[in-house]
């Protein structure tokens, strides 16, 4: 693929984790805040929790192409930073599918009607939380945030400006996840939202710069676009 597509396929791709991810938490409602329906009471949540998991199991798979697809262009500044950003979104990916996992074998229990403890239904709940908390609150802070952000801002790929609220954010969801671990804040307060929100525009705002402009010109981006033939000519 030419850089343009690249960028525009990437882009898409950033956009889809937000598409997918977004509607997710909230369709996870009715399993996190009643655990107790585990035991068969109370509403019924499978429907929206299974939707909730193929929206994931589709965010999984967005996640793990934003870093596949550009990695040729980004390998061409840093093959260790371009790995790193790979690994780090797998390792994203890992966490959000132990999630789905949780949430998927809670409503098969309550499916089989093998669940008598409202216990078990509170425990499957605090799997998928701890998930959601290392896996989109710490490592997407450690992949789009730090890696992907300095990536941006040293190659000049997309406006420094812009890679800049990445460098920011990526350190402040991390920060602020650890300090949840250690109950020194709680995961709803105004402080983690605050925290939250440079690294939500700056995801946003990158995959929408790819999909309008495509990458800045760079010295990265030299000859990646010629045909192998030509290549082939000048060797």
């Amino acid at each position: 693929m030419t850089t343009r597509r690249i960028a525009t396929l990437t882009g898409w791709l950033m956009v889809v984790t937000f598409v997918t991810s977004i509607p997710a938490a909230f369709l996870y409602a009715p399993m996190r805040e009643n655990p107790a329906s585990i035991t068969g009471a109370g509403a019924d949540p499978t429907a929206s929790v299974a939707l909730a998991a193929l929206l994931e199991l589709i965010l999984i798979v967005a996640n793990v192409g934003t870093a596949v697809v550009p990695y040729v262009v980004f390998k061409r500044y840093s093959q260790g930073l371009a790995l790193s950003y790979v690994a780090a979104r797998l390792i994203e990916a890992m966490f959000i599918a132990i999630g789905i996992i949780a949430a998927l074998a809670f409503v098969f229990m309550r499916q089989e009607g093998t669940a008598t403890d409202p216990g078990i239904g509170e425990a499957l709940v605090a799997i998928y939380w701890q998930a959601f908390l290392i896996g989109p609150g710490i490592f997407a802070g450690v992949a789009n945030g730090m890696i992907l952000g300095y990536l941006m801002f040293r190659s000049g790929l997309v406006p420094r400006g812009l890679a800049v609220l990445g460098l920011i954010g990526g350190p402040l969801l991390v920060v602020t996840a650890v300090a949840i671990m250690f109950d020194v804040i709680e995961p709803g307060s105004p402080l983690r939202t605050l925290a939250v929100a440079p690294e939500f525009v700056w995801e946003l705002s990158f995959g929408i710069y790819l999909i309008v402009k495509g990458f800045k010109p760079s010295p990265v981006l030299a000859g990646i676009d010629a045909a192998p033939g030509a290549r082939g000519a000048r060797s």
